[in-house]
């Protein structure tokens, strides 16, 4: 592997768990509920993001269906967070 891309692959990887870390301090202590969806979408954003380059780093494909189901999972958990926060009920009767 090229020499520029194996640092920048390390950079990114530092960089995507120190923004996880900072999401996940700010999805335990937000102060209103809105903080901690975005919180939420910007955590499982990074660990997508940070699944991604793990698969580059090592050359497997795994990662990219890792990545894809944790896309998939946030997704959807967000949206129920933001509907349970607008309506105070996920599924409708």
């Amino acid at each position: 592997m090229n020499a520029i891309l194996d640092w920048a692959i390390h950079f990114a990887t530092l960089c995507f768990a120190l923004s996880m870390v900072f999401g996940t301090v700010r999805l335990i202590i937000g102060p209103a509920a809105p903080d901690r969806v975005l919180a939420l979408d910007a955590v499982y954003i990074n660990g997508m993001l940070g699944a991604l380059v793990l698969g580059i780093r090592f050359g497997t494909t795994v990662y990219f269906d890792i990545a894809l189901l944790i896309g998939l999972f946030g997704f959807v958990g967000a949206t129920a967070m933001a509907k349970f926060l607008l309506r105070g009920e996920v599924i409708e009767p």
